[in-house]
Formats: C-alpha cells, sequence, structure tokens
C-alpha cells in the first residue's frame, strides 16, 4: 500500500513559483488569483544543486549553464561532463535497443513480435537480460544472439517478472516487475520464478464498451495462498539453472538478493508467512546449498532490508535494525557475527549515506534531536557517540560529498524557509549558498503551521501541527479540517518548510487546519508500531480521536464541525473516524479505502494482523464495517472502480451496509481509475471537496471563483 495525499489536497502549488516584488508597507492578504489561477511566489529560488564532480567541487545550474564551483573559494568554472562511459537501453514498439555512449545510431538487439520487458544491461555491457512471454533471456550485444534460460512461462508461471504482491509490496513498484539481478562479474544472473496457479483470482470491471470487460488479477488477499516461489542462478552463457536449496511449498517470503561484491554468493532475503523472522542465507552459485549469514526474530514483524553495505575485502557488512525498538546500524563480520552495533539510543537512523572506509567513518542520517527533525551525523566504525554534523533547531536535507569532507544542506523549519549552506566534516560553516526568506515573504500576512503535541488516553506525547485561521474573532468557533495518512511508519508532521497555498485560502475563509501523527507513525520507532500488531487501526483511531478532543477543548474551536479527509490508509481511518470514532469526528472524505483488512493482499495485511484464521477478533475489531452501527456525521466515500490496489469491493461492502443500516452518506465513483487519479477527474475531485468543506463546514456555497478553475 502506498501514501496517498487526502482528496482536498491534490494538485496542490507549493508557494515557490516566480518572485514578486514587496508592496506598501502593511502585509497583504493573498487573493484568489494569486492562490489558484496565478500563483504567485512568496520565496526566493534556491541554487539548482545537482550534486558533486569530485570531493572538492559541486555542481551548480546557474543561467542555464553547469558549473563546477570549488568549495573552498567559491570560484566557477564550466563543469565538462565526463566522456559518457555507460550504454542505456529501452524499449521501442516492443523491440529492445542499445545506445552507445557519445550517441550514434542505436543499435537493435531484438526482432519479434512478442514485447520484451524491463531490458538490463550486464555490469560489464557485454548482454542484456529482459523477459518475454514470462520468461527470461538475454542477448549477447556484440553477436546479438539470443539465449532463453527458462521455457515454462505461462498465464501463471513467471521468470524474473514479479507476481502483483511481490511487485507491490516487497520488490516494491520501482522494480516494474523486474526480478532479476546480474551479478557484479556479469557472469551470472539471479532470477525469481512464481507460480501464480493457486492463488484466487480478483475480477476487476471495466464499463469501457458495449459489454464491458474483466481484468483478472492473481491477488491474494489476507489468508490466501500466496504464490509458490523459487529462487534460481544460471550462467549468463545459459545452460544449467542452479536452484536455491529451499522447499518451494513452505509458506513462505523471499525479499530482494544481493550479491556480494565478488560475485561469488547471492545472499537472500527470507521469511516465514509469519514475518517474525528474517534470515540471510548465503547461497551457492555451483550448488544452491544455502547457509544463514543473518538470523533476527521478532515478537511482532520485521521488514525487508532495503540495503546491505559490503566493506572492501569481505571485511564485514553493515545493516540497520530496528531490533532494539529503534532504528540502528550493526556492523558485522562476513560470517555474520556481531562486530559492534554502531548506533544506539531511543532515536531512529534514517539512513546511511556514505561509509568512508579510509577515515573508518559512517554518515548517516537521524532523528536524534527531535522526532520531527532530520540531522546529519557521523560515527567511527570503531564505535563511539556520533557526531552531529548539522545544526539549530531546523531538519536538513543533505548531500554529502565523495570521502566526506563536504556537505550541502537545505534546511528549514515550519515558520522558516529554506536556507542552503556548504559545511565541512567538523560542522563548520564554509559560505552560505542561498536563503529562500526574500522580501515577498515579509510582505504577507500568512497563516503557518504550529507545531504541538498532544497526549494520547495511555500517556504517550505525540506530535500535530494546527494552521490557525487569518482573523480569529474573540467568542467565535471556528470549523476544523484533519488531514491524514495514518500507516505504520508513515508520519506527516515534521518540522520542515511544506506550506501551500489553497492551506492559505481556508485560513482566510475560517478553517482550522490540522495533521496528526499516531503512535504508530515512526516517532516512537518500532517500539511505537508494535502496539497496532494484530489491531491495525485500533490505536492509531483511539490517538485521532485523543489528538481531536484536545483541539476541541482549545477556544475558538467548534467540536460540532470537525472534518477528517485522507486516501488509501487515511481512506481507511477516516471510515474508522466517522464510525468507531463518531462521537469525535461530524464529517469525513474518505478516498480509495480499506473498509476490512481481509480484503487488503496477504504480504501488507498480515505483517501487522497475521491471518484471519490466527486473529479473527483482530480482524473484527478493525473492520469498519463493525462500528458502522455508530455512523452519524456526513461521509463522503470515493473510489475509482479499476483500483488494483485497494479494489472498490472495500467501499462497495461498507456502502452495502451503510444502506442495509438506513444510514445517509455520500459515494463517488470515478470510472476506469485506478488507486489515485489526475487530469480532468482529479480537478472534478478536488472541486466537489471544495464544495463539500463550503457547504458542511463554512455553510455557504461555494464561489462562483472556483468554477473557473477546471
Amino acid at each position: 500500500m502506498y501514501k496517498s495525499l487526502p482528496v482536498w489536497f491534490a494538485g496542490l502549488s507549493l508557494l515557490t513559483v516566480a518572485s514578486q516584488p514587496a508592496g506598501a508597507q502593511e502585509k497583504k492578504e493573498l487573493s484568489f488569483e494569486q492562490i489558484f489561477t496565478r500563483p504567485v511566489s512568496i520565496t526566493e529560488p534556491l541554487p539548482l544543486i545537482r550534486g558533486w564532480a569530485d570531493k572538492d567541487h559541486y555542481i551548480e545550474n546557474r543561467d542555464g549553464k553547469q558549473l563546477s564551483v570549488d568549495v573552498k573559494t567559491g570560484n566557477t568554472a564550466t563543469y565538462v561532463q565526463p566522456p559518457a562511459t555507460g550504454s542505456t537501453v529501452s524499449v521501442k514498439n516492443n523491440d529492445i535497443y542499445l545506445q552507445r555512449p557519445g550517441g550514434g545510431e542505436e543499435i537493435r538487439l531484438t526482432n519479434d513480435d512478442a514485447v520484451e520487458k524491463n531490458p538490463t544491461l550486464s555490469p560489464d555491457e557485454k548482454y542484456v537480460a529482459f523477459t518475454r512471454n514470462n520468461n527470461l533471456y538475454a542477448v549477447e550485444i556484440a553477436t546479438k544472439k539470443e539465449i532463453q534460460y527458462t521455457t515454462d512461462g505461462s498465464d501463471v508461471i513467471y521468470n524474473g517478472w514479479a507476481s502483483w504482491v511481490y511487485y507491490e509490496e516487497i520488490l516494491g513498484r520501482p522494480s516494474r516487475y523486474r526480478a532479476f539481478w546480474w551479478s557484479p562479474d556479469s557472469r551470472k544472473l539471479a532470477f525469481m520464478r512464481f507460480d501464480d496457479s493457486k492463488v484466487p483470482v480478483f475480477p476487476i470491471y471495466s464499463e469501457v464498451g458495449q459489454h464491458g470487460y474483466l481484468e483478472n488479477t492473481r491477488y491474494p488477499k489476507a489468508g490466501d495462498t500466496n504464490p509458490e516461489v523459487r529462487l534460481a542462478i544460471v550462467p549468463v552463457t545459459g545452460g544449467t539453472i542452479t536452484w536455491a536449496d529451499f522447499n518451494s511449498k513452505d509458506d513462505q517470503y523471499f525479499g530482494q538478493p544481493f550479491w556480494t561484491p565478488d560475485g561469488s554468493s547471492l545472499w537472500a532475503q527470507w521469511m516465514p508467512r509469519d514475518q517474525n523472522n528474517l534470515i540471510i542465507y548465503a547461497i551457492d552459485p555451483q550448488t544452491g546449498t544455502k547457509k544463514a549469514i543473518y538470523d533476527e526474530k521478532q515478537k511482532t514483524w520485521i521488514d525487508w532490508f532495503k540495503d546491505i553495505y559490503f566493506l572492501a575485502g569481505n571485511k564485514g557488512f553493515i545493516v540497520m535494525s530496528d531490533k532494539s525498538g529503534w532504528d540502528h546500524i550493526y556492523l558485522h563480520n562476513m560470517d555474520g557475527s556481531l562486530k559492534k552495533q554502531l548506533t544506539s539510543g531511543n532515536w531512529r537512523v534514517k539512513e546511511v549515506l556514505q561509509i568512508d572506509e579510509k577515515k573508518q567513518t559512517v554518515y548517516f542520517t537521524a532523528r536524534k534531536e527531535a522526532t520531527t527533525r532530520y540531522d546529519l551525523y557521523k560515527t567511527s566504525l570503531n564505535g563511539g557517540e556520533p557526531q552531529r554534523l548539522t545544526f539549530g533547531e531546523f531538519s536538513h536535507e543533505v548531500k554529502v560529498a565523495p570521502g566526506g569532507d563536504y556537505f550541502i544542506t537545505t534546511y528549514s523549519n515550519l515558520k522558516t524557509p529554506p536556507r542552503m549552506t556548504l559545511l565541512n566534516d567538523k560542522g563548520k560553516v564554509i559560505r552560505e549558498l542561498g536563503n529562500a526568506h526574500g522580501t515577498a515573504f515579509d510582505s504577507y500576512r500568512l497563516a503557518l503551521p504550529e507545531l504541538r503535541t498532544y497526549k494520547t488516553r495511555d500517556g504517550l506525547e505525540l506530535p500535530l501541527t494546527i494552521i490557525w485561521p487569518l482573523k480569529m474573532e474573540p467568542g467565535k468557533k471556528y470549523p476544523v479540517l484533519i488531514s491524514i495518512y495514518g500507516g505504520p511508519d508513515a508520519g506527516t508532521v515534521y518540522d520542515t518548510w511544506r506550506p501551500n497555498l489553497p492551506a492559505q485560502w481556508y485560513a482566510k475563509e475560517g478553517i482550522i487546519q490540522v495533521a496528526i501523527d499516531n503512535r504508530a507513525a515512526g516517532h516512537l520507532g518500532k517500539i511505537g508500531m508494535n502496539y497496532i500488531h494484530r489491531q491495525l487501526g485500533k490505536y492509531e483511531i483511539e490517538d485521532y480521536m485523543d489528538a481531536t478532543r484536545w483541539l476541541t477543548s482549545q477556544p475558538g474551536v467548534d467540536a460540532s464541525k470537525v472534518c477528517i479527509t485522507g486516501g488509501s490508509f487515511g481512506g481507511y481511518m477516516t471510515c474508522m473516524a466517522l464510525t468507531y470514532g463518531a462521537d469525535v469526528f461530524t464529517h469525513g472524505i474518505a478516498s480509495f479505502s480499506v473498509t476490512d483488512w481481509s480484503l487488503y493482499d496477504s504480504h501488507y495485511t498480515e505483517r501487522y494482523m497475521d491471518t484471519p484464521k490466527d486473529n479473527p477478533e483482530g480482524y473484527k475489531l478493525t473492520s469498519v464495517l463493525t462500528h458502522a452501527g455508530k455512523y452519524k456525521g456526513l461521509l463522503r466515500i470515493i473510489h475509482g472502480t479499476m483500483d488494483d490496489n485497494v479494489h472498490i469491493q472495500n467501499s462497495i461492502q461498507l456502502v452495502n451496509k451503510l444502506e442495509d443500516l438506513g444510514k445517509h452518506f455520500e459515494f463517488m465513483v470515478y470510472p476506469g481509475e485506478r488507486h489515485g487519479w489526475g487530469g480532468a477527474k482529479g480537478m472534478h475531485s478536488r472541486n466537489e471537496a471544495y464544495r463539500f468543506v463550503y457547504e458542511h463546514l463554512l455553510e455557504k456555497p461555494l464561489p462562483d471563483l472556483f468554477k473557473g478553475t477546471n
């Protein structure tokens, strides 16, 4: 399940377009035209830094030119792109073409009527691997000779092409279904083979044409049979396939595999269906035998490793794990034994950016100073206290130079527009590069978010942000609009500059705008997430209820007009708010929502809930349908008819339940749309959300001004 913005937020313009001169001394209010039709900028553009040319020069786009900038002097020179060293491949008219560096005519590598998918160059650029008709192939570039590795591909057998649930939940959407991996020496290919023959088919209906049609997807819902998966290694020249020593009949998952740098071993991530034990096995490419290198168990669930960092000369590897309850960095020997835990404490490492073995230093980002902000740190491979390299009460986005001697940070907070600064690895400022706070910023009266905290019923402290109306009158109460997502480890409350123009309009109109994070959003580490195990949605909605009760106890807040909006998991939260939380929330716009976890896919759902058979009470407790009888406000349910992620079945079942209960609600479908939409339907959805807010929160018609924004 991927994160989606709430409907009313779709298509918003950031306050970073073109600069305008400041006007009179008195601060001005932004007009409708400045917000919606001719967006105005209240900030100055920052330098366009592309990255690093080398350890002492960064690359900046300036006046249409690429410049190399010396970090010590600031002197510039025209940046000369290094000679192209890499070929590229693409698919055109269903065939694969190769483009050599330096230009020239493309080389056509395949010539057939079938569709080639995911062409991928070998590291030595002598071969291109791809899938065709669910079989795995490669073509030798020099001779254009094709090598077919598998022959059993069918409508349910996929070699090197991922089954849907692996694409969506394990390998990820950026994989584009690719499930094969070159060895570093280009001599071998690892791939996954999927057998979907026992995975249930879910029909997705399209209304197009006279008779419509069905799009059938092999989609395992919670508790269903998963695809059988085998992991294999094959020589680039073809021949015997070596199958890794796993029983494909076992109820198991395989994560992204990693080749060791010398290509001598394939490290495979494995979990049982319960997803509470992660083992990394080293697979021998010649025999398929496996040896456990890493073994982690947790009482709840474990997330896949996104990366494994190998040290040179087989000196060890680094992984990030949250097994302590917080994400930290661990250094292991190549045999898997723990050498040293490099970070520790009640805070979270976000990402390892660079490992400099010469300096014996790891550079990483973390939420150490505050859970709502990111900073850059470095620590020694030999252990010791991390050193903070960034500064102030800001959240930092950094680009670290090769070798780590310098870095560039773009930093801000909720009330401070971004600034850009160059520093060295001791945290000393070398030079300020840019400041978005220009004269225009001070000339407008703006409603900026206020960062606050609330307490849950069991005493946890969590963040929220509030944008108050621009003109609040004593004694008058104002409606509330809450935007949420709410999924595990998917927080939205950060102390960083993220204003948007339509929020300024709502502030002018007198709406209190709120974003809330729950205990599983990431601020409390894995410890906070563990609360939701086997009851996904219960603690989250109760946290939102607690935050909103606190909010409505504040002066000027109208508890009779509290609207919540969200999409995907946020849609589920919205539906729960209007049922489970009906005593707190009065209105809601729920888009492409899960309404019962038994209707969502196996891997995502069971990670948190286990199977319906193992946890029937948990599934009942967290189903919107269970609480539909409590519904008493006004909910708008929105769904695309061909959503292949969260099926419209979810909304239809809720509609059916509410109708049987004699409840009043609204239902909007978007024909042919998937999990979210843009274009004309996106504009329609956005304006209908505005209309809903005006009618039910502001109690006045949608202004005619909006009619010209389609």
